[in-house]
């Protein structure tokens, strides 16, 4: 069971679009089967993975994993380097940027708040950037869904 989420402080209110095209485009992103997420999945499936897509690793927290391996307690999360601020590639935009600033910043707060929760509820979380190849991130997943096999064989 994962911690009380009043035991961390709230996140802060998301801000509201600047304009109803802003907002009809941004709700026209997909939450679940981007070409990142279907490529890893693909990938891990050929590796002879199997696992649960698009789900909640824990009830108690309210996020889905892209990729979910109840048994070894594994979550994969692929992130879109422009949404959760890519190191190498995320980029700021130039226009309302004090909107997108404020956006950005709760999705990455989000990010590490479910991470929390997951790690505090006994799970391993794996993120995968949208620009890492498939094939990579699917070994680097393989490996550790090894690795807890391994550690639980008798």
């Amino acid at each position: 069971m994962a911690p009380a989420a009043g035991a961390l402080p709230p996140l802060p209110s998301p801000p509201p679009p600047s304009s109803p095209g802003i907002r009809a485009a941004m709700q026209g992103n997909r939450g679940a089967n981007t070409r990142p997420e279907v490529a890893l999945r693909s990938a891990l499936h050929r590796l002879g993975l199997r696992f649960f897509k698009n789900r909640r690793p824990v009830s108690g927290v309210r996020h889905r994993a892209d990729v979910v391996f109840p048994t070894q307690q594994i979550a994969v999360f692929v992130d879109g380097c422009f949404w959760h601020r890519c190191p190498e590639h995320g980029k700021m935009p130039q226009t309302n940027s004090e909107y997108w600033r404020a956006k950005l910043d709760r999705n990455r707060e989000r990010d590490k708040r479910v991470d929390y929760l997951l790690t505090a509820a006994g799970w391993r979380v794996i993120r995968v950037w949208e620009h890492e190849h498939p094939e990579s991130a699917a070994a680097h997943v393989c490996a550790a869904v090894e690795a807890v096999r391994t550690a639980d064989a008798p």
